[in-house]
């Protein structure tokens, strides 16, 4: 394909995505004129096919194409496809989450990507990992609780730190700073020996053996390496290329982490990513979220009804549920939301605050019992009046 066929391309009255996808499809093969003029001609006409008509309810249609499939879907929680330690929501659960827009979905994965220099080297690719996954003080030495000094004592595997790439300073600076910020504990004492590799916890109530265990807990599942979110770090090769998978999500720690391919790095809180990215990453999030919920199913579901819906749930600028407290309970048609739930309240507050129903979407129409705004009850008949002498 020659310059002059793609600037014919770019002049063409068709959306962006699909005069990018033509350019790709046609960049490297030699095309005649006659072929080129039958090419665009057939794109045009499945075009003008896939547009929907004037007055279409795009709406009810969206939400029938979704939802029926929606009752062939499955209910369990399955494994990582692959993955065997790491379970993940799927089927009806995973897409009810994603439309009530949940702050914390119930198995929060990622899936962390790498740039070139860490993916296709196994231990570089573990060493990564290393700085996600969360690691509790336990797995770098023993513990012990010396019940006669009322003391708990920490003694390091040197070993362990060089083989986990975090030195002994590191762990005795963290250890007492993390205990008091993440764990909320400030009632003791602490000494650090870097040259023996030890740390000392000391209870400030040295009366009490309740005081003493309960340190001794905090001592021993505090995160000293890797982000306290992320619970477990499984290393696959795909492709060619090692991926991290997680159990546990944090975006914007991971994000910090050296090596990790922020571009291609996902995961499947969609709350997190719209705080993170922004919210016109949120909609993408919900668009290829809910496709391979549905995809996975073998469920095929066109991904313009997918679109409206996640731009229904964002336009607002932030992630918004389709329920009550999102989409449906923010109508502004009083009998709308009367009808959605709880209809004396919405009456009686309406009529508090004298609200005027404009009557324009279907609910209040079909209530009211006049035609719907939509189809053919969308177009109205306007009559001039004539001015006739008498």
């Amino acid at each position: 394909m020659n310059s002059d066929m793609e600037q014919r391309i770019d002049a063409l009255d068709l959306p962006y995505r699909t005069r990018e996808d033509l350019k790709a499809t046609l960049a490297d093969r030699d095309v005649t004129e006659e072929q080129f003029e039958q090419i665009i001609k057939m794109v045009f006409s499945e075009y003008q096919k896939s547009r929907i008509e004037p007055c279409e309810a795009v709406g009810v249609v969206a939400a029938q194409s979704i939802g029926e499939p929606g009752t062939q879907m499955t209910m369990r929680t399955f494994h990582y496809a692959g993955v065997a330690e790491i379970n993940v929501t799927l089927g009806l659960p995973r897409l009810i989450e994603i439309m009530d827009a949940r702050r914390e979905p119930s198995t929060p994965t990622m899936a962390v990507y790498l740039l070139d220099d860490w993916a296709f080297n196994r231990d570089r690719a573990r060493e990564v990992s290393w700085q996600i996954e969360a690691a509790p003080l336990h797995e770098f030495g023993d513990i012990t609780i010396d019940m006669e000094n009322m003391q708990v004592l920490v003694m390091l595997n040197k070993g362990v730190c060089d083989r986990r790439k975090i030195s002994v300073d590191e762990i005795i600076e963290a250890a007492p700073r993390k205990i008091r910020e993440k764990r909320h504990f400030r009632d003791f004492d602490v000494e650090g020996d870097p040259k023996s590799a030890s740390l000392t916890f000391t209870p400030k109530n040295r009366e009490s053996y309740q005081n003493l265990f309960q340190l001794a807990e905090h001592v021993r599942n505090v995160i000293v390496q890797g982000i306290d979110d992320i619970e477990r770090v499984v290393v696959r090769k795909e492709g060619g290329e090692y991926i991290l998978y997680t159990e546990g999500s944090n975006l914007k720690d991971v994000f910090e982490v050296e090596g990790v391919d922020t571009s291609r790095t996902r995961s499947n809180n969609i709350s997190e990513i719209a705080d993170v990215l922004g919210i016109e990453a949120g909609r993408n999030a919900i668009i290829q979220e809910a496709l391979s919920t549905l995809n996975e199913q073998g469920i095929g579901v066109d991904v313009r009804h997918i679109m409206l819906v996640a731009d229904m749930m964002c336009m607002d600028g932030e992630v918004k549920q389709i329920g009550r407290h999102g989409i449906a309970g923010e109508k502004e048609s009083v009998l709308s939301r009367a009808a959605f739930e709880v209809t004396v309240n919405h009456l009686l507050d309406a009529a508090i605050a004298n609200e005027v129903d404009e009557l324009n979407g279907v609910t209040e129409n079909v209530i009211v019992g006049q035609p719907i705004q939509l189809g053919t009850g969308d177009v109205k008949l306007v009559a001039k009046p004539l001015n006739l002498k008498i």
